[in-house]
């Protein structure tokens, strides 16, 4: 297997990815589902974008677009165990982008809007980031089979 493949796919998590991995990635999804779709409650593209531009992110609907795109598809990878390190580091990025630029002047609790919630998604996403998938996992699935031989 390309050595490059196979350290991107290898984790040595185990039970602790799947465990951390299927909350994260459904709240994420739930997320992204909202601002791309109007589901659960949420203003779809266009008043995510609207809103999204009010507080200085523009333009507003790319921005809704690719925050939307990366909790929605980048949550449901997390569950699957998708390219785990992949997905971490775009939702880590967005996470970071929320705390920094929505969340941080509110305080810390989230009844305020403060950087609790953003921070917890953050520290959840690079930490996959950084430990990967687990043993169950579509990577670890991957890594076993003879997809990317030499």
């Amino acid at each position: 297997m390309n050595t490059r493949i196979s350290n991107y796919l290898h984790s040595d998590a185990g039970f602790s990815g799947l465990i951390l991995r299927l909350p994260i990635g459904f709240i994420l999804a739930a997320h992204g589902g909202q601002k791309l779709f109007a589901w659960f409650g949420g203003y779809g593209l266009e008043g995510t974008g609207q809103w999204m531009a009010s507080v200085g992110l523009t333009p507003g609907y790319l921005m809704a677009l690719l925050a939307g795109s990366a909790e929605f598809f980048g949550g449901v990878a997390l569950m699957l165990g998708l390219f785990t390190r992949l997905a971490g580091a775009v939702n880590a990025l967005t996470m970071a982008v929320a705390l920094l630029w929505v969340h941080l002047g509110q305080g810390f609790f989230m009844t305020s809007h403060g950087i609790e919630y953003a921070l917890a998604l953050l520290s959840a996403t690079t930490a996959l980031t950084l430990m990967g998938g687990g043993r169950y996992s579509l990577d670890s699935y991957l890594l076993n089979q003879d997809f990317f031989k030499e």
